[in-house]
């Protein structure tokens, strides 16, 4: 079974978001993946942000479980895939472990009409929110689409 990791700051807004988000594209698309996600500052056992959570909810996902995860060494040596939110995350997964930029990606590198960062919502309003989960919806079906075409990814 592949494991994709998706890592931004503090893995309480967006790479919660994205691994809810995954869970369910990639199994509608039939990929054998384990998601997990991590922030590369976080503050361990955090509970998603509220605002993640409202949005996820509006769109029938439930990150009511999430607690966050400091990255290090063990989940970016597990992963398959890492899938960061910008390229600072990229940058500390390569400080961690030179090697595993060689699987590491912009969660808008699977976007063809979307470039650099994927925005960090934290301290906006509820339009912000809802932006960045459909930044990062859009960005996962592009990754699961992707993915699908290659066999060792399905099930």
């Amino acid at each position: 079974m592949k494991r994709i990791l998706f890592v931004c700051s503090g893995n309480t807004c967006r790479s919660p978001l994205a691994e809810a988000v995954a869970r369910k594209a990639f199994a509608r698309a039939g990929l054998d993946v384990v998601v997990a996600s991590a922030g590369v500052s976080a503050m361990e056992g955090v509970p998603a942000s509220e605002s993640s959570a409202r949005v996820a909810r509006d769109h029938r996902l439930d990150l009511s479980g999430h607690r966050a995860r400091l990255l290090n060494g063990e989940m970016v040596c597990g992963a398959d895939l890492i899938v960061t939110m910008g390229r600072r995350h990229l940058e500390t997964v390569g400080v961690i472990e030179p090697l595993a930029l060689s699987y590491t990606r912009l969660m808008t590198d699977f976007c063809d009409d979307v470039d650099g960062d994927v925005a960090d919502p934290i301290g906006g309003d509820h339009e912000t929110y809802e932006r960045t989960y459909l930044t990062i919806a859009k960005c996962v079906e592009g990754m699961a689409e992707r993915l699908a075409d290659f066999e060792g990814w399905k099930r």
